[in-house]
């Protein structure tokens, strides 16, 4: 007896999703509840459970094949573990000659192959690592596109042997060889959603930069004892967070949307974070901002990044948001003219912090210094209040106690 399995609901809006992988393969146990395959969907992976017990069963559905909601993608067959060695009985049954082990040899790394999902499958052939040698890090021991380029990063530092570099160069005379690879759902959607932006909203980007000192003094001075009492490193995110919700207050129309005709007003923050993920960037949003703590905000941005590193985003996570904060300086970016994430109106972007000469009561001083961007829709937000708005946040990360005081 046979139970089939469908692909569930998957939020608000969402009929479709596509085959990201199969985590196992016809023959393998599976319990009840043990996650069997992921689908990407526009915003974030979902992963199928097993509905009953049982030996995976043949997969209706290829990984890269799209799939709506209640379409059968797989069965599951009635037994227990003890069915599942049954593959095992082939290389046992076929006692071949030792020219026949080479073939036999190559099936694990197929294998691994195909459990990898597209994006750790593109980076491993982007850097020629081989995923048996990686250790996985991520849910299950999975392989991550995180655990890919540090494995990469591992290769890169140590000595070549003097041999191998006289061997490369016929090889990369050779051998141009391109790859094309089929953009994840995810990949997709970023690429229309941004475009769609440029191609309605009013775009410009504003700048200014802000002096970090004060900030560093603060969590420098607190780091320890604020970690000790609540359990989450200080960061600067909670900072911009708070001086955010300042001008966001002074200035509604930065924290506003259009819809239709209409200008909605939002008297709170829903502040959209931009974390990495091993499949691309997501933007879960943080609810509320206006009435947390620093303690809150940095526990609920921590939660969030290790999610999306797990790839256990939900849908509900995604939803809504009224403003969002980009930060590239982790990335070492210098400066940059983000795209807001619609239907919101404003994004603000942070950078990396570098020491620069800056003048301070008539003498050149060095400062930690870092740009900060403001992009708006100058549909609905004036120059005026773009730009009085990034002061705004700069004054109040030079001078935190106007977080203390709403000033």
């Amino acid at each position: 007896m046979s139970t089939e399995v469908k692909v569930p609901t998957l939020g608000e809006s969402v009929a479709e999703a596509t085959i990201g992988e199969w985590l196992k393969q016809p023959g393998e146990a599976v319990a009840l509840d043990e996650p069997i395959a992921s689908l990407e969907t526009d915003k974030v992976a979902v992963e199928v459970t097993a509905p009953v017990a049982g030996v995976m069963g043949q997969h209706l559905a290829q990984t890269g094949d799209n799939v709506s909601v209640g379409a059968v993608i797989a069965t599951i067959e009635a037994g227990s573990g003890a069915a599942a060695p049954a593959p095992a009985a082939a290389p046992a049954a076929a006692p071949a000659p030792a020219s026949a082990a080479a073939p036999v040899a190559a099936e694990p790394a197929a294998d691994d192959a195909a459990v990898l999902s597209p994006a750790v499958r593109r980076a491993v052939l982007e850097h020629g690592i081989d995923p048996s040698t990686i250790k996985g890090t991520g849910k299950d021991g999975r392989i991550t596109k995180e655990d890919v380029l540090a494995a990469a990063a591992a290769k890169n530092a140590a000595p070549a042997p003097a041999a191998a570099a006289p061997a490369a160069a016929p090889a990369a005379a050779g051998n141009r060889g391109e790859e094309r690879v089929k953009m994840t759902r995810l990949r997709q959607t970023v690429a229309r959603r941004l475009k769609d932006a440029q191609n309605t909203a009013a775009l410009l980007t504003t700048f200014n930069d802000v002096d970090m000192s004060a900030v560093m003094k603060a969590r420098d001075t607190f780091r320890d004892s604020f970690e000790k009492k609540h359990g989450v490193r200080l960061g600067f995110m909670s900072f911009f967070a708070k001086a955010a919700c300042l001008a966001l207050k002074e200035f509604p129309a930065v924290n506003a949307r259009i819809e239709g005709d209409e200008i909605v007003y939002h008297p709170y923050v829903d502040l959209s974070v931009a974390v990495s993920a091993p499949n691309g960037l997501v933007v879960p949003v943080v609810r509320d901002v206006q009435a947390m703590g620093f303690a809150d905000i940095e526990k609920a941005i921590a939660a969030y990044g290790k999610k999306a590193k797990e790839g256990t985003l939900t849908m509900a996570d995604m939803a809504g948001g009224t403003f969002t904060i980009s930060n590239g300086g982790v990335f070492g970016g210098l400066m940059s003219t983000p795209i807001i994430n619609p239907p919101q109106s404003a994004v603000l972007g942070l950078h990396r912090i570098e020491d620069r000469p800056v003048v301070r009561d008539g003498q050149i001083v060095i400062r930690p210094m870092m740009y900060l961007a403001l992009s708006y829709d100058h549909r609905i937000i004036d120059g005026r209040e773009a730009v009085t708005a990034l002061k705004v946040i700069k004054e109040a990360i030079e001078e935190p106690t106007r977080l203390l005081i709403d000033l």
